[in-house]
This record gives structure tokens, C-alpha cells and sequence, in this order.
């Protein structure tokens, strides 16, 4: 079973890269983020020709999230009960034994930002909801962009970067605190190239001369990891032509 997360922002303009990448990369399960459609606008008929079913929640110009799958979701459930909010980041469904959250962790814009204190706040809540999702499904996977790069091994020029939104202590804590409560980084299971990320800004070339970020990650639930047997960053979608800043991660499972 193949499972992937990729923030497409904006599935109106990247519907054709979407489903070029399931034809070549044909998964189990695509999270998506920063789909920036209401939910009537959601291009379900042409999904469906590719052989995906959708649950999804969004909304106008920012956020949204959707999960695509060849299987049904059971249990479905957006947004996370423990923080009622108007932005859409969060949708869940259960595909057989595997529960999976799709979620899209708030930017934070600045660390003295109103917006910064709603990330912290939201990632608060976004643990306590977890460690009750993780009492009632064992088999429990995260996929999503977090924006927030783990270590400084997750950062292209840790120096540059320091104290800054994406990385500064508050976020990593934060990150740190869902690995603490047994949740694992799928990525560092195995070994991985150095200088390996899943963000690059439009701006100043960061592409090619990979000045990057890995914000989007698979994180895997203490009885899940066991059946995780590989997780990789596909670069390739960076390179079409009005790509998303961000690609794909994914993960097999042997379930």
C-alpha cells in the first residue's frame, strides 16, 4: 500500500499535474493541501475518471484539504473537534485498518505574528486530539505540510534560517511533542540523501541550486511504522512547468 501527501497550491491550476502524477505514481491514499476551492467547486467527476474517490473540505482562495483514494473512507471527519475554527486544514477518513489525517498546519507568517500564536496554539490542539485518535485507531498516519522543518538537516542554510518562522524552537518543540506521544517520522526510518527537501521558494533560482526545506512529512503511529518499507520525496513535479513550490512524499506499507 502506497500513501502520499503533496500541498498542490491550488487544485484548480494543478488538477492536470494531479493526475498525471497518479498516472505514473498510482497510490492507495493522496493527501492534498491548499486546494483553495469550495467544496462545490471540487473537481470530483474528474477524479473519479481517474479511478479516486474524494473526501475533502475548503474554501475560498486559502487552505482546503482533501484526501483521494481507491478505496472508500469510513469515519469521516473534518476539522479537529478540539479547536473549532473557520479555515479548513483538516479532513480524516479510515481506509480498512489504516486511519488517515490529512492536515495542513498554518504558516505562521512571523514569530511575533498574531498568526504565528494561532500556529502554536493550533498544534496544541492538534496533539491533544491525536492522543485521543490514537487510542481508538492503532494503525494512525499524519500526512500533510506542517511547515515546520524538524532539524537543521531539514534546512538548506541552517544559519540563514535561524530563529525564523518554519524553524525557530516553538515549532519543533511542537513537532517534537507528536513524536513524543509515539509518533514516527516515516522519512528517517531509512536512510535518505543529504540535502534532501519537499519546499522551494519561487523566488531566487531556490530550485536549482536546491535551496529547499522539507516541511511536508508522514508521520506513523508507534504499530504502524513497523509495516512502513519505504519513504521518498519525488522531485519530479517541482520540475513541470507552473509547478507547486512543494512535492510529493511517500510511504509503502505492508498491510
Amino acid at each position: 500500500m502506497k500513501i502520499a501527501t503533496w500541498n498542490v497550491n491550488s487544485l484548480k491550476v494543478r488538477l492536470p499535474q494531479v493526475l498525471q502524477w497518479l498516472n505514473d505514481n498510482p497510490v492507495d491514499v493522496l493527501c492534498l493541501q491548499e486546494t483553495k476551492l469550495t467544496d462545490d467547486k471540487f473537481p470530483v467527476m474528474e477524479i473519479a475518471a481517474a479511478g479516486y474517490q474524494t473526501v475533502f473540505t475548503g474554501q475560498k482562495t486559502y487552505n482546503g484539504v482533501a484526501i483521494l483514494s481507491r478505496q472508500s473512507a469510513g469515519d469521516i471527519l473534518k476539522n479537529n473537534p478540539f479547536f473549532p475554527d473557520e479555515q479548513q486544514r483538516i479532513v480524516t477518513g479510515t481506509f480498512g485498518k489504516l486511519r488517515v489525517v490529512c492536515a495542513y498546519v498554518p504558516n505562521g507568517q512571523a514569530v511575533d505574528s498574531d498568526k504565528y500564536r494561532y500556529k502554536i496554539e493550533w498544534l496544541k490542539a492538534l496533539h491533544a486530539w491525536l492522543l485521543e485518535e490514537k487510542k481508538k485507531y492503532p494503525y494512525l498516519a499524519l500526512l500533510g505540510d506542517y511547515n515546520i522543518a524538524p532539524e537543521d538537516r531539514d534546512v538548506y542554510d541552517p544559519a540563514a534560517w535561524e530563529g525564523n518562522v518554519l524553524v525557530s524552537e516553538p515549532e519543533r518543540a511542537a513537532f517534537r511533542a507528536l513524536l513524543d506521544i509515539g509518533f514516527v517520522d516515516a522519512f528517517r526510518l531509512f536512510s535518505q540523501p543529504e540535502k534532501t527537501y519537499s519546499w522551494w521558494d519561487y523566488r531566487q533560482l531556490a530550485f536549482p541550486r536546491n535551496r529547499g526545506l522539507r516541511l511536508d512529512h508522514i508521520l506513523l503511529s508507534e504499530n504502524l511504522a513497523p509495516h512502513c518499507t519505504a519513504c521518498t520525496i519525488d522531485r519530479m513535479p517541482r520540475k513541470w512547468k507552473q509547478p507547486s513550490d512543494h512535492t510529493p512524499v511517500i510511504a509503502e506499507l505492508e498491510l
